[in-house]
């Protein structure tokens, strides 16, 4: 077992206490004690990550399964995960392992022997990161592991790759020497000196945008609105190539005010940035929650379009078209997309073939 690999982005304060800086929960964390992530804990003062050589979960996959739809489309991306997270979505789809560490068994793993082995929650942090579900891996492997995948680009994802950040640094460093694309698909909530670092090495990010409540953020993912805000604002100015996700949750934010104040935001700050309106479907604690109706997320389509937005998706839908990239200027269908594929891309030098309107995005022709 290799040593606990030392954190990055905390304050040392008097008696041994920390103050963890990666994300805006600020966490003051005791000597003995964990980061609300689960996965960043103080020994003496000094902050260590128990998932720096701890992987749980790695793919090869489409990348518009992320989704990003103006980057690199039609290619692979090497996507790896930790345990762990900085918010406890009521609704997270991933729930078994983003909240592991904070004391959520996989059902797998609940009455078995393994289960007594790894307990989440143990009240000694001697060997705690022997403790830890996943896959003992380096960012030399992994990278390795990307380039014999034949994948364009690594793709931190499926948890949030901020609370695995010195593990997704380290790759990303790898991962730009040999040629590779680097990109998050994240929830927003980072502090902005560990933005500013990443963002030199990232060339994508998909944002989830939650909410545009404060109180909604705050009561179903346990964060706050502002510093996500911030963080999308930076990612563009940065320029690192953004797109955003909003996951419709019938009664939670589907009003009409609060997608209008969504579209709003990404209009004023771009036109081009493409929003991902996603359909709900029952998940960890709302069950009791329907799946989001299709003439919901038509409607959040039309009120994207009256905000100006020049690219919106609708997804998880089977079947629709709502995935398919248009012109925004002649309405011609540029990218013919069925579920995670690309069935025809007719882009050519960035342009519409029909009309010649430059195409926003990376890397798009067909």
């Amino acid at each position: 077992m290799t040593p606990p690999h030392p954190a990055r982005f905390y304050q040392s304060l008097t008696g041994n206490d920390v103050l963890c800086t990666l994300c805006p929960h600020d966490c003051h964390i005791h000597d003995g004690g964990r980061g609300a992530c689960g996965v960043r804990y103080n020994v003496g003062g000094t902050l260590y990550t128990l998932v720096y050589d701890r992987v749980i979960s790695r793919h090869t996959d489409p990348i518009e399964k992320k989704p990003f739809f103006h980057f690199h489309p039609g290619s692979a991306a090497y996507s790896v995960a930790t345990v762990g997270c900085n918010l406890r979505c009521s609704f997270c789809q991933n729930w078994e392992i983003s909240q592991w560490p904070k004391g959520h068994l996989p059902k797998r793993l609940e009455g078995t022997t393994e289960a007594q082995s790894i307990e989440p929650i143990c009240p000694a942090l001697a060997n705690l990161e022997e403790r830890v579900l996943g896959e003992a891996v380096t960012p030399t492997d992994l990278v390795a592991a990307a380039e014999g995948s034949g994948a364009r680009s690594m793709a931190y994802t499926y948890t949030e790759p901020t609370i695995f950040y010195e593990l997704a640094h380290d790759t990303a460093l790898l991962a730009r020497q040999r040629g590779l694309k680097n990109l998050f698909v994240t929830n927003g909530f980072i502090g902005e000196a560990a933005q500013r670092e990443i963002g030199a090495m990232l060339d994508a990010a998909n944002v989830d945008l939650k909410f545009f409540r404060e109180d909604s953020y705050r009561r179903i993912s346990r964060a706050r609105l502002q510093p996500i805000l911030e963080a999308i604002r930076r990612y563009h100015d940065l320029g690192v190539w953004l797109e955003v996700t909003t996951l419709i949750i019938p009664g939670e934010n589907d009003s009409e005010g609060e997608l209008s104040d969504i579209a709003g935001f990404l209009a004023d700050l771009d036109p081009a940035i493409p929003w991902h309106i996603s359909r709900f479907y029952p998940a960890w604690k709302m069950s009791d929650h329907p799946p989001t109706p299709v003439a919901t997320l038509e409607r959040a389509a039309e009120i994207g379009r009256r905000a100006g937005l020049r690219y919106i998706y609708a997804g998880n839908v089977p079947g629709i078209s709502g995935e398919d990239t248009y012109c925004p200027v002649c309405q011609s269908r540029l990218i013919d997309r069925h579920g995670f594929f690309i069935r025809e891309n007719r882009i050519r030098q960035g342009r519409c073939p029909d009309c010649g309107e430059i195409i926003d995005g990376v890397a798009l022709d067909g």
